[in-house]
C-alpha cells in the first residue's frame, strides 16, 4: 500500500499530461506512491497517455468538473497522504517529499508554490498560474491533505459552476473548511510545482475578467477572506482599488467641472505605466490599453456580483 496517492484531474490534456506524468515517475518518497489519473470526459488521448504511462489506476468520474474528478480519485485511493496536481502542471524534483514532510511537521493541510514553466516565459496575457504564499486560497494546482482529515470535511464541493465554463472555488471552500475544523495549515515553498504557461491573445485576457461576478458569492460564503485576500476588506485586490478610485476621481471632476478629482486616478495611472515599462516601448502601450480594458470589465463584473449577493466587493 502506498503512503501517498497523486490525484491528477484531467480534461483533454494529451498537450501536457506527458511531461506531468514524466515529473511524477520521478518523485521518490518514503512509503512510495502511486498516482491515479481521473478523465474528466475527455475527447483526446489522455486516457491512452495515462493508461501507458503505468503509475497507477486511470479512472472516471460520475460527474463532470474538478471537484467531482478529486473527489473520484480519493476514493480510489489507497495512500494515507492525498496529493493533488492538474495535469498542465510539471512537479518539481523532490516536491512530493516536501510536501509530505510539511505534513509530518504538524500540518493537516499544505499548500505548496507555483511558479510559472521556466521554459516558457508568460506573454502579457497569457494564462499561467503564480502562488507564493498562503493567501486563504488553497489551489489544487498543489495541495496535501490527510486522507482521515479529507473524508471528514466531505471532500471537494462543486457549488460555483458558471454555465459551459470550468467551476471554481472547490478547493479554497475545501481549505477553508479544514480551518474551521481547527486544521492546521502550512505553506511548503520547498514543495514547487510549475504550472504550464498557455497562449492568449488579448481578447481572452480580458474576457477572463467576467469571472469575477462570482468573487462577491465566494466572499459572502468565506467572508475570512476579506481579512486575508481582499485589499482593505472591500477591494478585491489593490489594483481593483486603485481602478475605483480613478473612476470616482473622473466621475466627481466631470461633475463638478474641476479637475482636481482627477488626482485621484494617479495611483491607478502608476499602476499602467509600471506594467507598460516593464514590457518595454513596443508592447507597452498595448498593454497599458488592454490592462484598462481588463480592468473595466472587472469593476463591471464585482459590482453585477455584489449586486445578486448582496455581498459588497469591488
Amino acid at each position: 500500500m502506498p503512503a501517498v496517492s497523486v490525484i491528477v484531474p484531467a480534461r483533454d490534456a494529451a498537450a501536457t499530461l506527458p511531461r506531468t506524468l514524466a515529473a511524477l515517475a520521478a518523485q521518490v518518497v518514503d512509503g512510495g506512491r502511486e498516482v491515479i489519473v481521473v478523465d474528466d470526459r475527455s475527447r483526446d488521448a489522455t486516457v491512452r497517455i495515462a493508461r501507458e504511462a503505468g503509475l497507477g489506476p486511470v479512472i472516471g468520474s460520475d460527474a463532470p468538473g474538478p471537484a467531482a474528478a478529486r473527489n473520484a480519485g480519493a476514493a480510489a485511493a489507497a495512500g494515507r497522504i492525498l496529493a493533488f496536481t492538474d495535469a498542465d502542471c510539471f512537479p518539481t524534483e523532490g516536491w512530493l517529499a516536501a510536501g509530505v514532510a510539511a505534513l509530518a511537521g504538524g500540518a493537516d493541510l499544505v499548500q505548496g508554490a507555483v511558479a510559472p514553466d521556466p521554459a516558457a516565459p508568460p506573454g502579457p496575457f497569457d494564462r499561467t498560474l503564480w502562488v507564493d504564499a498562503d493567501r486563504g486560497l488553497y489551489q489544487t494546482a498543489n495541495l496535501f491533505v490527510g486522507r482521515e482529515l479529507f473524508g471528514r470535511l466531505g471532500g471537494f464541493e462543486s457549488w460555483l459552476g458558471p454555465v459551459a465554463a470550468k467551476e471554481l472555488a472547490e478547493d479554497v471552500l475545501l481549505g477553508w473548511a479544514a480551518r474551521r475544523a481547527g486544521g492546521v495549515v502550512a505553506f511548503a515553498p520547498e514543495a514547487v510545482v510549475h504550472h504550464a504557461v498557455h497562449p492568449r491573445g488579448a481578447r481572452g485576457f480580458v474576457a477572463e475578467r467576467l469571472r469575477l461576478r462570482f468573487f462577491p458569492a465566494l466572499v459572502a460564503r468565506i467572508p475570512e477572506l476579506r481579512r486575508e485576500s481582499c485589499f482593505a476588506g472591500v477591494f478585491l485586490t489593490r489594483r481593483s482599488a486603485a481602478f475605483d478610485l480613478a473612476l470616482v476621481g473622473l466621475a466627481a471632476a466631470a461633475a463638478g467641472r474641476r479637475a482636481g478629482p482627477l488626482a485621484w486616478g494617479l495611483p491607478y495611472l502608476a499602476l499602467s505605466v509600471r506594467d507598460g515599462v516593464r514590457w518595454g516601448p513596443r508592447l507597452g502601450p498595448r498593454v497599458a490599453v488592454v490592462g484598462l480594458a481588463a480592468d473595466a470589465v472587472g469593476a463591471g463584473a464585482l459590482a453585477l456580483g455584489s449586486l445578486r449577493t448582496g455581498s459588497p466587493l469591488l
